[in-house]
This record gives structure tokens, C-alpha cells and sequence, in this order.
């Protein structure tokens, strides 16, 4: 009885100390009594009613605890309320006022907000300013003199200076602090440097020579610096390394590499008038606006590997800083691109200056890690830096970022250094013979070979318009989303509240701890010994009362901790935006170009999907659950990350209106497919393109479109002599049908076998399947469908039926809608709840329109019509020919032609029964009507085959 009445005891001290520390008197005299009521009873129900009273004795304990701590009120607290709300009134009044007549932040959220630093330090600069510019009297112009003047001596002028610019940067730009470590490193370099070389030149005073001595001089901080230079090594090595150290502050200061200074500094000359531009060279000024992002987005490719963002960062839960896109997007936005075979491409070329400025300044900010980009005062002066053919850098094949040739020559973005000269992946590109056009794409890993004065026709789905080559557009386009919180006064009402229902209930567990998500929050609960879990979800509709919302979902447990876990919506639910996902530090590192966003989880982490592992989904939902906007981001990603000559698209729209603004990018294989009908034509297309895939795969030896590419590029494999044909490397090919129900309404059974087919196969061809419903019934979404599409992506549904047909296991029928999801990726046993991204119509319309700029889309003529021969179907047959397909197959297949069977089977009236027997006699499949007897069937099940050909108006196979 004792060690399970302080078995109890623990777990309650470990889960809720504050509330048994305030019990504890009490309650040790009411054990008295209860423990000598129980020595005269019997052994057995000694040990019930220990093991019943200590739950019940805790709930007065935790209610005599509640009012304790309420102090009695103050009379400064109103007083500091009120001064501090006036002093936060005037700052932000002047951040207003300076992002107003400036090009700050617009419209700043007020997490972000840095005013009342900000008016602080440019309080302290006006204070230091009319210490040392006015000589300042009394006690705080004294200590100006002792502090600002000893520590700075001569220079103290400009610290008054540096204090109003650092402050003034914070009320500007307060929602990008992740540079401030790097500035401050650079800052305080410069300031040693400069102070210890004027304290030498004043003579180099020492503390014997008195204050004022060294405040004529560098001030004690020159000659902490340069005293240790001069006692080791004289002056003659110590002011080259003091001005080395100048040289290197201003450097991490501006995020300048050394080998840029020759350019920049010309640049500078441009700008200034001193120096007359080359033809389309850009000066300072045009870079002022884009030099931020830019740059920035390039910090990121600096770091290695080893350094990115720790995995355990899922399970911290932490405010998500909207700029930490300054280190999620740097790595991807530089991934180099690789060049068109329009134009001589340049395949080995020197390591660029950002590379070297990135390395340089990663090194030293010890918070790169959380995403430092460069100041903004720096500009992308890299634009003409000049490259000579002969120097070139082992980097593995990439996509170059390039620009319209009448600019100036463009620096190629470099892979970083610690690259393997290895490719990592080959890119896919197209072949010949499924075009019927010669299709010539750049081996990267050769020389470039001399560009003759008629170039090799381009491949027909990588043909562009002009002779430039394809930019990805730029994460620019895609908004920021705000920070995200971790914690707020509504998940404390919630703790709360779930306290008070364990307590009534009297079940021993207590809320442990809770992970934010943009819709839900899930809160841990921690149990005592011999306390079932069933007794928690048993308590679900209790909970749900207790906190106003019927959508409550329990977790018991949570994957690899051994806690229950219980999701509440959260009452301030937040947006998650595509740009968001994509500047994420995963999407940077990864280059594959399937890579796509999906949203963020419970646990304050982005999710994030790679469509050739996954390698086909099923996207379920009702309407209005965020089925569409899930579709919008994975285009919107493939653009973004993709090229034309990486992945081309096949997009089927029934609805005709989903689907409508992506018409027109050059990623499309054919014009985005609105008849179901064409939309089943489509998809045997894509077996038969499987196919010959598996046909070259097999001649060659290979498992796998990627090592097939990687051969191709690397030019291991060459065509038997006599051949015409050149080999090509593959795109991955992506078929996305949005609404898969109008499909089964029309051509069940075609659109199930092909859709069966490429599942079963189409994986290691590269082929990938992306099918949307937003009736998720059995017979729409098969069992053999089920089968082959092993990832999941449920939203909302209506009934727990359907939820079942989705994830095969219920949780979709308590989602709440508007994005909020339960993804399960192939292989994994337990779905993860995630707030799908968002992307809105002008972000959409703004990258559509980038990737139309960049290239003209080229179509397969053959998609939608398998073959020329289909358009020879007999005018007889009409719009019947699916069902005269069906009807030929039913006959010859049991050997029995029968009009009544063909109602039956195919569910058609009499007259239209009839009409498909009078077809198949006139194609010699039966034979003449013999009153009400069955006709005879003229063709044996083995011909069955080449019937169907005939009928299909192609050649018989």
C-alpha cells in the first residue's frame, strides 16, 4: 500500500509541483486519519482504498492552491504599465515616422517590431552626440567623457554616428536581425583595427602617461590592441596587421570577398561618374533594390553540410522567423541550372565571388545557422565579373542561372567547394524517337565542343524561345509568411482547462508540455502508474466540452514518446505560405527537381515530399478542405525548382476551371486536358511512353531512369553502328489528374487499367501519378487504385467511411478543414497532421508568367491521340465506341451473343443493345439475327485482341 500511495505521490510532484507544494500541509493531515481508519480492515480492502482515495484527495488540495499565489495588487504596476505603454507609444510613433519617409518595412507585424531598442540607442546616440560634439556639463556629460571618450579616444565622435545607424536600421528593417551577428563581428574588427593604428600614430601613449594622453590618442580600446603588437613584434609588423584587421572588418561588414574588391570598386567608379560603363553594364545604383535578396539568398550555399539545421529541430518548438528564409532558400535559389544546347555552354568554369564571400562570412558569424544574410548594404556587384575559358573548376552538371544574352556576361553560379566532382543526380531530359524530332542536349561532363555555324535542331520539348536559356523564377515571387508563435493565452486556457478535467474525473495524469502547429496544438499528457489509456480517450467528448471545439483528436501514444497525445484546434490559426516551405534549409540541400512543398506539422516543422519516392498519391478531400490549393503548390513547386528539360507535366481538368491558369507554361507535354474522354487517351498514352522507356532500360542494361540519364550524359552509352538515333536522357514525366470521380464516370475501366498500369510500373521509368478526389467512395477511388498509390494525403472529409477509403484508418472525418491534413507517405504506419501551404492566384499568375517568358511551350501531338490511325474510326460508330469495345470484348469472351445480355451487362436500353449487335455483325464479330435464338459468335477469345485494334481504327496487333 505504501509504494503505491508514493508511487502516486512522485508522479504528481514530478507532473504538477506547484500544486502539491501548496497542498502538502493540508493533506498530511487528512492521511492521518484515513491511514489509522484503515489498519482494523481487512488486507484487500486496505489495498482498494489505497488505491482509490490519494486521486480524490488531490482535487481540494489543487483548488486551495488556486487563490494563493494572487498578490495583492500594487501600486507601481500601474504606474509602470502606463509609463512603459507611453515610452512603446512613442517609439513606435517614431519607427512609423522613419519607415514612412523611408524604404523600410511596410505594414510590419508587431512581433517583428525592434522601436523601443531602436529609440533607445538613438536616445543614447543624441546623449553621446552632446557629450563629446557639445561638451556636454554635469554628471552625464562626465561620464560621456570617462566612458565614450577613455574607451575611444579620439574617435569618440563617431560613435554617436554608428549608435544613430545601428538604430535607425532597426526601426527599417526590424524583421531581417539574422545579419546582426555578422555586422557586429565586422564592426567590432573595424573598430580595433582603426583605433589600435591611430593610437600608434599619436605615439602610442601607455597608462603612465595619463588619461588624457591616451584619450588623445586610440583611447583605451587602441591601446589594448595595439599594445600586445608592439611589445611582441615592433611597429614595423604591428600596423600591417592592424590594417590587415581593418581591411578584413569592413569586408565581413559589407559581405565582400576579396577577389570582388577590383569589380566593385569599378562599379563604384560607375557610379560616381569617374568611370564610363561597358555596353549593358549595370551601375551601384540599379543593384540598390535587389542587392538584399538577392545576396542573401546565395549566404546559404556556403555552408556545409554537416552545418545545416540540426534534425532535432522538429521536436524544439520555437517562433518561426519569416526571414529565416534568408537561410532556407540561399542553397536552392544558387543551385546552378544547366545551359540550353542552343548555345555554347560553358561546362567547367572558375569558382565565383559569392562563393568565396558566403564561405568567408559563414565561417565567422557563429549564428549562421539560423539564417545570417549579408548586410543590405552591399550590392551584387558580381554581375560583370569575367571568367576566362582556360580556368576551369571540376563541378558536377547543374542548371546555369543565365540571363538574355544582350546583358553583360553572367557569373555562373558555382557549386560549392566541398561539391564531390561526381554528379548526384542526373538531370532527365528527352528522347528522339517519341518526338520525331532530333533532340541534341548538352553532355556536361565533356568539353565543350566547337559550336558549328548550323546548330543540331533543339530537342521539341526543350525548344525556347530565342537564344537564351531557362531561368528558374526567383522565391522573390512567392510572399513571406508571419513568424510563427509557440505559444499564446489561449493554449494556457487550454492547459487549464485539461487539468480540470482529469482532476474532476480523477484519472492521475497531467498535461507535461505542448507543440504549436498553425492549426492545431497538440498537448502531451503524461500518466500515472496503472492508469489506463483508455481512460483518456474515454474522456474525448468531456475534453472537447471542457474546450469548445467538437474537433479534438487523441493520439495514444505519440510516435516514440510515451505520452498521450491530445490535438485541439487553435482558436488563432495561422497561414503557412508556399515561399515559406521553399526557403526552407531541406528544399536548399536538395536539388531534386520532384522535390515539392506540402505545408507545416503539428510539431512547428515544415513538411516537404519527393514525388519520385513517393512515387504516386492520392490527394482526398471535400470541397473546401484545401484539395485545390494542395494541387497549386505542387505545380507552383515544380515550376519553381524544376526546368522544362527536368519534368514535364501532363495536367487533366475536368472541372475545367482549376487547373485553367497553368496554360501555356513550357512544362506542359500537351494543352491542359478538359474532356474525359481525351483525358483516357492521355493516360494510355503514358503506358505506351512507359514502355518504351522499359524497352531502352532493358537494351541497355539499366534499372533505373536515373542511372540510364547518368549514362547518357556521362556518353557511356552509344548507339549500334548504322543507328540514327541519338540518345537522350529523360525528363520525369508528371500526370496530375484533379478530379479522378468525372474520370471514372466515363471510361471506368480504361481509365483503371491505365491508372493500375503506371502505378504497378511507371516508378523506375519516372513516371509519377498525382491523382485528386474530392468523392473518395469505393467506387471511384478501387481497391486496385488503393493497391499501387502507397502515399496518402487526406483532407477534410465528410464521414468516417471515407476517411477509411483515403488513409484505410479513421482521423480525416475530424480534420477541420481549409488545409488542415493528415499525410501518409509510403511506408509509414501513422499519418502526420499537417497544415497544407497556400498560394495565392497573383503568385500563381506571377511564376506562370515568368516561365512563359522564358520559353514557348511545345506539345506532343500523339498525347491526347494515341496514333494518325485513330482519327480513321468508322462514322458509324460514333460516340459508341468505348461501349462497342466493351459489348465485342463481353461476346467473344463468352462465346454467347445475346441483345438481352448486353442490357443486362453494360446496362443499356434495348434499342441501343441492339445497335451494338448490328456493329459487330457488320464487323464479322457475330453472325445474322436468327429470330430470338443467340446469334452466333464468329470470333475466338485468342482474336479478341486484334478485333479491339480494328474496331479502334488501329492496326491490328
Amino acid at each position: 500500500m505504501a509504494s503505491r500511495t508514493s508511487g502516486k505521490g512522485s508522479q504528481g510532484t514530478t507532473g504538477t509541483a506547484k500544486p502539491r507544494a501548496g497542498r502538502t500541509p493540508g493533506a498530511a493531515k487528512k492521511a492521518a486519519p484515513a491511514k489509522s481508519m484503515a489498519k482494523p480492515a481487512s488486507k484487500a480492502p486496505a489495498k482498494k482504498t489505497a488505491a482509490r482515495k490519494p486521486p480524490a484527495k488531490r482535487a481540494p488540495a489543487k483548488k486551495a492552491a488556486r487563490p494563493a499565489p494572487r498578490p495583492a495588487p500594487s501600486p507601481t504596476g500601474g504606474v509602470y504599465r502606463l509609463v512603459r505603454g507611453a515610452y512603446l507609444g512613442v517609439a513606435h510613433g517614431v519607427g512609423a515616422m522613419f519607415r514612412g519617409i523611408g524604404r523600410g518595412a511596410k505594414g510590419l507585424d508587431p512581433a517583428h517590431r525592434k522601436d523601443g531598442l531602436a529609440l533607445l540607442l538613438l536616445g543614447l546616440a543624441l546623449i553621446v552626440a552632446a557629450g563629446t560634439w557639445a561638451q556636454l556639463r554635469g554628471p552625464v556629460g562626465d561620464l560621456v567623457q570617462l566612458l565614450i571618450t577613455g574607451a575611444f579616444g579620439r574617435l569618440d565622435l563617431l560613435v554617436p554616428i554608428l549608435l544613430g545607424v545601428i538604430g535607425v536600421r532597426l526601426i527599417l528593417h526590424p524583421e531581417r536581425p539574422e545579419a546582426n551577428g555578422r555586422i557586429v563581428i565586422g564592426l567590432s574588427a573595424l573598430v580595433v583595427g582603426v583605433l589600435g593604428q591611430v593610437h600608434i600614430a599619436c605615439g602610442s601613449p601607455g597608462r603612465g602617461d595619463g588619461g588624457e594622453a591616451m584619450q588623445d590618442a586610440g583611447g583605451l580600446i587602441g591601446w589594448a590592441a595595439s599594445k600586445p603588437l608592439t611589445f611582441a613584434m615592433g611597429e614595423v609588423l604591428a600596423v600591417p596587421l592592424l590594417l590587415l584587421l581593418t581591411v578584413f572588418g569592413l569586408l565581413v561588414v559589407t559581405a565582400t570577398p576579396v577577389n570582388a574588391i577590383p569589380q566593385r570598386l569599378r562599379l563604384l567608379g560607375i557610379r560616381l561618374g569617374v568611370i564610363e560603363p561597358r555596353p549593358g553594364e549595370r551601375g551601384l545604383a540599379d543593384f540598390a533594390g535587389e542587392d538584399d535578396e538577392r545576396y542573401d539568398e546565395q549566404w546559404r550555399e556556403a555552408l556545409p553540410a554537416g552545418a545545416q539545421r540540426p534534425a532535432a529541430r522538429r521536436s524544439e518548438v520555437r517562433d518561426h522567423d519569416p526571414d529565416l528564409a534568408e537561410e532556407e532558400a540561399l542553397g536552392r535559389r544558387r543551385r546552378p541550372r544547366r545551359a540550353s544546347s542552343v548555345q555554347p555552354s560553358t561546362y567547367g568554369r572558375p569558382q565565383d565571388a559569392v562563393d568565396v564571400a558566403a564561405a568567408a562570412a559563414a565561417a565567422l558569424d557563429g549564428a549562421v545557422m539560423n539564417g545570417l544574410p549579408p548586410s543590405p548594404v552591399v550590392a551584387d556587384l558580381t554581375q560583370g565579373v569575367s571568367q576566362e575559358p582556360e580556368r576551369t573548376s571540376s563541378v558536377p552538371p547543374a542548371r546555369e542561372a543565365v540571363r538574355p544574352a544582350a546583358e553583360a556576361p553572367p557569373v555562373e553560379a558555382a557549386t560549392p567547394a566541398e561539391a564531390p566532382p561526381a554528379p548526384e543526380r542526373p538531370r532527365p531530359g528527352v528522347r528522339k524517337d517519341l518526338a520525331g524530332a532530333p533532340r541534341k542536349a548538352a553532355d556536361l561532363t565533356k568539353a565543350p565542343p566547337e559550336v558549328p555555324d548550323v546548330l543540331p535542331a533543339r530537342a521539341e520539348q526543350l525548344q525556347l524561345s530565342g537564344d537564351i536559356t531557362y531561368s528558374l523564377p526567383s522565391l522573390d515571387l512567392l510572399e513571406r509568411g508571419g513568424p510563427g508563435k509557440t505559444r499564446s493565452a489561449a493554449n494556457d486556457a487550454v492547459v487549464e482547462s485539461l487539468s480540470n478535467v482529469f482532476m474532476e474525473f480523477k484519472v492521475d495524469a497531467a498535461v507535461t508540455g505542448f507543440t504549436r502547429g498553425p492549426t492545431v496544438t497538440r498537448y502531451e499528457v503524461e500518466l500515472g502508474p496503472a492508469v489506463k489509456v483508455e481512460k483518456i480517450t474515454a474522456l474525448t467528448k468531456n475534453i472537447a466540452y471542457a474546450v469548445a471545439s467538437p474537433d479534438v483528436r487523441i493520439i495514444s501514444p505519440i510516435p516514440g514518446k510515451s505520452a498521450v497525445g491530445i490535438e485541439i484546434p487553435n482558436s488563432d490559426r495561422e497561414m503557412v505560405n508556399l515561399g515559406d516551405v521553399l526557403r526552407l534549409a531541406d528544399a536548399a540541400e536538395d536539388d531534386h527537381p520532384m522535390l515539392v512543398a506540402l505545408g507545416k506539422n503539428v510539431e512547428g516543422g515544415y513538411e516537404m515530399a519527393n514525388l519520385a519516392k513517393m512515387p504516386h498519391v492520392l490527394v482526398a478531400g471535400a470541397t473546401g478542405s484545401g484539395k485545390s490549393s494542395c494541387i497549386n503548390c505542387l505545380i507552383t513547386s515544380i515550376m519553381v525548382r524544376a526546368t522544362p528539360e527536368d519534368v514535364r507535366m501532363v495536367l487533366v481538368d475536368p472541372k475545367r476551371v482549376e487547373l485553367t491558369a497553368y496554360e501555356g507554361i513550357p512544362h506542359l507535354i500537351t494543352p491542359i486536358i478538359t474532356n474525359p474522354k481525351r483525358a483516357a487517351e492521355a493516360l494510355q498514352w503514358v503506358v505506351r511512353e512507359m514502355d518504351l522507356r522499359y524497352d531502352d532500360l532493358a537494351a541497355f542494361g539499366y534499372r533505373h531512369i536515373d542511372d540510364f540519364n547518368a549514362a547518357v550524359r556521362s556518353g557511356k552509352l552509344k548507339t549500334p553502328e548504322g543507328s540514327e538515333r541519338e540518345l537522350q536522357a529523360y525528363p520525369y514525366l508528371l500526370v496530375i489528374v484533379d478530379e479522378l470521380a468525372d474520370l471514372m464516370m466515363v471510361a471506368p475501366r480504361d481509365v483503371e487499367d491505365s491508372i493500375v498500369r503506371i502505378t504497378q510500373l511507371a516508378r523506375a521509368a519516372g513516371i509519377h501519378l498525382v491523382l485528386a478526389t474530392q468523392r473518395p467512395s469505393v467506387d471511384v477511388v478501387t481497391g486496385l487504385i488503393k493497391a499501387n498509390v502507397p502515399s496518402r494525403l487526406a483532407f477534410a472529409t465528410s464521414s468516417l467511411a471515407d476517411s477509411r477509403v483515403i488513409l484505410d484508418q479513421p482521423g480525416a472525418e475530424k480534420l477541420i478543414g481549409k488545409g488542415d491534413g493528415l499525410f501518409l507517405p509510403m511506408g509509414a504506419n501513422k499519418p502526420t497532421r499537417m497544415q497544407g501551404a497556400f498560394v495565392t492566384e497573383d503568385e500563381v499568375a506571377a511564376v506562370v508568367q515568368h516561365c512563359k517568358d522564358q520559353m514557348a511551350p511545345v506539345f506532343r501531338d500523339d498525347v491526347v491521340v494515341g496514333t494518325k490511325q485513330k482519327k480513321e474510326i468508322d462514322e458509324d460508330i460514333g460516340d459508341d465506341l468505348d461501349l462497342l469495345c466493351q459489348a465485342a470484348e463481353l461476346v467473344v469472351s463468352t462465346q454467347f451473343g445475346s441483345t438481352s445480355m448486353l442490357q443486362r451487362k453494360l446496362r443499356v436500353g434495348f434499342a441501343k443493345a441492339g445497335r451494338l449487335m448490328d456493329l459487330m455483325e457488320s464487323r464479322s464479330i457475330v453472325g445474322p439475327s436468327e429470330g430470338s435464338k443467340a446469334r452466333d459468335v464468329l470470333v475466338k477469345p485468342d482474336e479478341l485482341d486484334g478485333v479491339l485494334d480494328v474496331i479502334r481504327g488501329e492496326s491490328p496487333s
